[in-house]
């Protein structure tokens, strides 16, 4: 092969025209973004309405019954539970419901202050498991177990079991 003939080879054609349509591409666009926007606007819904802080259903939400765990994970870490159960004295059924987690050093002092989602025992499920309250909302009066999960505890946490106290509430 000659100079010339790799030339025409690797060169492109020259009567190739670079007219292309946008308007497919702006129509493809166009529908991810609505189905994006429509993704989160689902989402959103789904969500339980938090409480104001001052609402008075805050304290008759009731936790008792505390006790922790240690458990190792798959890569090697430790994760920690806070157990309790969990009792709605409101006279409206929970669909969601947020704890503060307040760990005190030996000085009595805050160490490590979270706010965690709480998640309940599952019912008629043939394993034990444990998921949000909006997929077995607690009626008026009942009593359900749950578990706070927290993948870090600080050090400088004085032993003793936690203040846990209900932040939120959604109905």
């Amino acid at each position: 092969m000659g100079d010339s003939e790799k030339d025409q080879v690797f060169s492109p054609p020259s009567n190739q025209s670079e007219n292309r349509s946008w308007l497919p591409m702006a129509v493809g666009g166009a529908f991810v973004l609505v189905l994006l926007v429509g993704l989160v606007l689902l989402t959103r819904a789904g969500k339980p309405a938090s409480t104001a802080p001052g609402d008075p259903n805050l304290a008759k939400l009731q936790i008792s019954g505390l006790h922790m765990a240690t458990a190792q994970n798959f890569a090697g870490g430790s994760v920690t539970y806070i157990e309790g159960k969990l009792t709605n004295g409101t006279d409206r059924k929970v669909a969601g419901a947020s704890v503060q987690v307040i760990f005190i050093n030996s000085l009595g002092e805050t160490a490590q202050k979270d706010t965690l989602p709480v998640t309940v025992l599952l019912p008629n499920v043939p394993y034990v498991d444990y998921g949000l309250i909006d997929r077995a909302p607690l009626a008026p009066g009942q009593t359900r177990d749950f578990r706070l999960t927290l993948e870090h505890v600080t050090t400088d946490w004085d032993g003793q079991i936690p203040t846990v106290k209900v932040v939120s509430i959604g109905y």
